[in-house]
Order: structure tokens, then sequence, then C-alpha cells
């Protein structure tokens, strides 16, 4: 799935664009005056390097050829959206805001057109656009699922000079219907540095994803650069931090930036950066090499900035910048883990091969039965919880290593009741989750020992299955279970010292990003911004499917077919297969392949974190 080369671990998401053919959209169809419904037509699926482009209308239009002609100039690659304006008066066009928010609909927009006036020749006329609505794109291109109604109104007058037909009343932003929504925008991921991160003993940081929508086929680079540089989106904010000075912008008068026949992109800044130092620059540098790195087929290998009078301020590399920050996983995880017919844990290499081993240490010598586990991301250490889901116990991933007694005990009265599968974070936290009825809990351990702290979680309604920490330490996905449905949820991670210097963690914003699956069963990240997840939507039969943390669905194929999947593991390193503890045993699914059984008894496979 992932794209080839240094660093590059998500799929490439935009094609070039040169030499492209162009489609017009002719906006010129007929409709009734008024009462009947209709949807406006969705541009067909073009391929990713044909760009569409509206034409203005025609004189002596109708009403109905004006709202037709503007909704489809909506879905157009017209920059700054100047032939869609050619449907509107002067003073709607200054006034409308069409960066303001995408709203992105089932199918339509329909719409109905009726007479403001007593009679035709009144010089008005009013549109209702109507849908259901997917999601909302809003003005930082932060995409969220909506299921509302969408209720909106167009009108129109007839200019008293020329007696054209403009719409000089219309909603704030853009709609359009979803197959139109795929063909206009892409995801990319833009990136930041986790707030409060204790840099590790090689001085990295972590990189955190910060998943945006813009528009694909109009200068998606520059775009790109602008909103990473106006900073993370307001979820994200609370735990992310740019290196960017505030305030910082490009130079002005500099309209577009596109990388040289070296693929070294120079971005010239206004002054907010003049007095920066290299090593805040290099991380600046750092930054818009993990976002721009996938918007070209070959992507951006090498960054320079540029000061406001034009000096050079500094230049950065793409290995550079993974010495500076863990991008991802950082370095691809060896082993893949799971626990074998003799409830151990044991691994085997995650790029292939299919013998398992134990691994060394207790928990791979069988001394406690186990039934769940968890590595480290230096899969050093690893956490295991007893066979009957009482005891957690962590050890060392080192022959001779001991356990001790358990970090962690339930007193859930039942297996179902008690521990649920732990998870490391990228700070060397341990994760889980106790669901004991008469006192649920969800606790992190530093470094997986000592006091658990308990994590505040305000917004959290129903009890937790599953618990799954991103590299990042920011972000966790959670199964919740409330009134016997299964959903997946994302929570924002905040760290803070209280007055007397305990520590204090908490999960906030918790927002569903599987909202159409009521019954999820199993969860993974499969990526920087992406999980994949298992489960059913109402009615339906059990699916694997991939969702961005955003709740959007990504480009790209879904995973293989599989049944019966009870457990699913995934690599944030998109290149490495999924593996599955399904109705076959433990399977490895790996991109365009069929399935392949690794073992018939086993169970609970992870990879490291």
């Amino acid at each position: 799935m992932g794209a080839e080369g240094g660093g590059r671990r998500r799929p490439l998401r935009v094609a070039a664009s040169a030499g492209c053919c162009a489609v017009l959209l002719a906006g010129c169809a007929s409709m009734p005056d008024s009462g009947d419904l209709r949807g406006v037509e969705s541009t067909p699926r073009q391929d990713s390097q044909v760009r569409v482009f509206a034409v203005p209308p025609r004189d002596d239009a109708r009403p109905e050829e004006i709202v037709q002609g503007f909704l489809e100039a909506l879905t157009s690659d017209d920059p700054g959206y100047e032939t869609a304006r050619k449907y509107l008066t002067d003073a709607a066009s200054k006034t409308w805001q069409p960066d303001r928010s995408t709203t992105v609909l089932a199918d339509g927009p329909y719409r109905s057109g009726e007479h403001s006036g007593a009679r035709e020749g009144s010089g008005e006329y009013a549109y209702t656009l109507t849908g259901r609505k997917l999601a909302t794109v809003d003005s930082q291109h932060a995409y969220a699922p909506d299921d509302g109604s969408y209720d909106e109104t167009v009108h129109l007058v007839r200019l008293k000079g020329t007696k054209q037909w403009r719409i000089d009343g219309l909603p704030h932003g853009v709609v359009m219907g979803k197959s139109d929504f795929q063909r206009n925008y892409v995801s990319v991921n833009k990136y930041y540095f986790a707030s409060n991160d204790p840099s590790d003993t090689d001085g990295q940081t972590g990189a955190v994803a910060d998943p945006v929508y813009v528009r694909k086929q109009v200068d998606p680079m520059t775009e790109m650069v602008r909103t990473l540089l106006d900073g993370p989106t307001r979820w994200l904010a609370p735990v992310a931090r740019s290196s960017f000075p505030s305030r910082t912008q490009l130079r002005k008068g500099v309209k577009s930036l596109t990388p040289d026949d070296q693929n070294r992109l120079t971005v010239p800044l206004n002054e907010r950066v003049d007095r920066v130092g290299q090593s805040q620059c290099a991380k600046m540098a750092a930054q818009l090499l993990f976002t721009l790195q996938d918007l070209t087929p070959t992507g951006v290998d090498e960054v320079e900035l540029q000061r406001s009078d034009g000096s050079q301020l500094c230049v950065l590399d793409e290995a550079a910048a993974e010495i500076i920050a863990l991008h991802g996983t950082g370095k691809p995880p060896e082993y893949t883990y799971f626990i074998d017919g003799d409830s151990r844990l044991v691994r085997m290499p995650s790029g292939g091969g299919r013998v398992p081993e134990p691994v060394p240490g207790a928990l791979g010598e069988g001394e406690k039965a186990l039934r769940a586990a968890a590595v480290a991301r230096d899969e050093d250490t690893a956490a295991g919880v007893s066979l009957d889901g009482r005891s957690l116990y962590v050890g060392s991933l080192v022959a001779g290593g001991s356990l001790g007694e358990p970090v962690l005990r339930s007193d859930g009265g039942t297996e179902k009741d008690r521990l649920t599968t732990p998870s490391w974070d990228g700070r060397g936290d341990l994760w889980v989750a106790d669901r004991d009825p008469d006192r649920p809990r969800l606790l992190v351990l530093a470094k997986g020992a000592g006091e658990p702290l308990e994590v505040t979680a305000p917004g959290l309604d129903g009890r937790i299955e599953a618990v799954r920490v991103a590299a990042d330490g920011v972000r966790i996905a959670l199964i919740v279970e409330k009134d016997h449905k299964r959903s997946l949820l994302i929570g924002r991670i905040e760290r803070e010292d209280k007055e007397d210097g305990r520590p204090s963690v908490s999960l906030l914003e918790l927002r569903s990003v599987a909202p159409r699956l009521e019954d999820v069963t199993a969860m993974s990240w499969a990526g920087d911004s992406r999980l994949v997840v298992v489960g059913r939507e109402s009615g339906g039969v059990q699916q694997m499917r991939y969702v961005q943390v955003d709740g959007s669905t990504p480009v790209g194929s879904a995973p293989s077919g599989l049944t019966g999947v009870k457990e699913i593991a995934a690599s944030e390193d998109e290149q490495l297969p999924l593996v599955a503890h399904s109705e076959d045993g433990i399977v490895r699914l790996s991109p365009g392949s069929q399935p392949q059984k690794v073992v018939k008894d086993g169970m609970a496979p992870v990879y490291p974190g």
C-alpha cells in the first residue's frame, strides 16, 4: 500500500497534471421553472489526470440554467471559482466565501424552484437546494462526518441593465455530491510535533499527522504549504505544535510553489522567520518534507527555506528529516507477535516467514498462560494479560528474564469483565482498560511500571472494549460498547502536572470515525492517520475496511476479504501485511495477494505498539 522510497509510507494521492486534457461543464441542462424536484447530475468520475473546467453563463440563460451552471461550476478545477462567480451579481460575488466550507451530499444537490414574486415577470426567483449530508470540510480543510439534512436557498434577480438572470443570494461555502467530491478533493497529511513530547535518547521528537482535504487539481502543493503554516486543525491544536513562528506566511507576491527537476522545493517566507536559528529551521523543513512527500509521483526530496530578503535560511533533505523527527514507526518493526496454542507469546519476521518462535524471556517460556499481549515499539519489552484476563504482566524480551508480580489486577467477575489487550504508545507508556462493571477504568502505566494512573474521560459514554494508542502518543482509538452496539472512537490525549506535582492524563473530544458501522469488533492503527476496522453495518455482514481518523474513507483498495475475523493487527508502516485471527487461525494479508494461513492454533496478533 505504501509508496516506494525513503520514508514514504502513504499511497501516492495526487497525479501530475502536466499535459492533462480538459473537460468542460456545459452548465445548460434544462429543467422546469417550478414544482418538481430534480437532482444536479454529478460529473462522471474522471481519470485523476483529467482537469474539469466550467463555462460561463450564456446570454439570456433562464433561471434554472443559471442555478444548474453555478452548481456545476462548483465541481470544476477553476482556481478561485472565477467561473462560478460569473453566475453571481457583483455584490454577491464580493460577499460569497467559497472557502468557508464544503458540504458533501450523498447525491444531488436536489433543487426545486418557485417565483419569489406574485408573477413570473416580477424579476425575482428562488430555488431550494436539498440533500442528505455525508460530511463537511471546514475552513481549515478538516473533514467531519455529518448525517443531517441540507436545506438552503438560492435567490436570483434579473439585472436591470442587461436583463440577465444572476444569483444575488446564496449560502456561503460550496456544495456537491459524493462522486464530485471524490474527484475534486484529496486527503493529505500535514505534520506537526507532539506537544510536551519528551525527546528520546537520540533527541528525536514525534511527528503528528493532521489529515486535511484540498482540491487535487488546483495547486495542492502551494495550498498544503499554506495550510501547514496556518497551524494544526482545531481538534488537534491542544496537543500539537508547529516549529514555524506564529503568523509565518509565504513571502508577499508568491503565488505558486513547484519543485525543480531535482525534486527540490524552494519556499520563500515572510519576515517572521528572518531570525530563526538553524535547529528550528531544520524542524520547520522537516514538517514540510513530511507533508509534501506524496503530492507528486516522485515526491519532494529536499526543501530550501528562504528569509524575506531571499537569502537562504536552511536546506534539508529526507534523510536529515528522518533524524530530526520520528515519522510513523521510525523504523519498521522486526517481528509480528501473537499468542500460540500453548498460550505463549511467539513472533515471526514481519516482512515474511511463516514459522513462529517463542519470544525470549518468561512471556515466551509459558511461565504464565496468556490470552493477549502488547510489545513495546523498541521490541525490548512486552506486556501480557493472563488467560483469565485478571492480571497484567510486564517483562523484558531477553533470555532468562522473569516476570515478577503483576503490575495490575482486575476484580471483574468474569473474563469478559476484566482487562483488555494493552497498547504501548511512542513515549513507552502502557495503556489498558479494566472492564470491571463496578469500576470500569482506562489506565496508563508510565514506562509500563509503577502505580497505574486512571485517565479521565468526561465525554466517554459506554464501556471500553479495546484500546490502541497511536505512535505519536496524542491520539487513541477505542472500541466502546453501549446498548449492545460497539463503536469506533478517536480521542485526544492531554497531559499535565497538577499543583501537587502528580501527573494528570485526560481523554477529550471523543468522536466517531466509523459512524455507519454499528458493531465494530476489531481495529488497529494502519498508518499515520489511518485505521483498519472490522465490523458490520446495520443488517449487513462483517466487513474489513480502512478509515481515516477524521471519519473519511481513504483512497485505495480495501483489505483482502476474509471471513470470521476476530482480531486484526496492522503496522503504521503501510507496506507491511495485515495479520488477522480468523476462523482459520492466524492469517497474513498482503496487498494484492490471497490470504496466507500461518498457523491454525493462535490468537491475539499484534505488531509493536
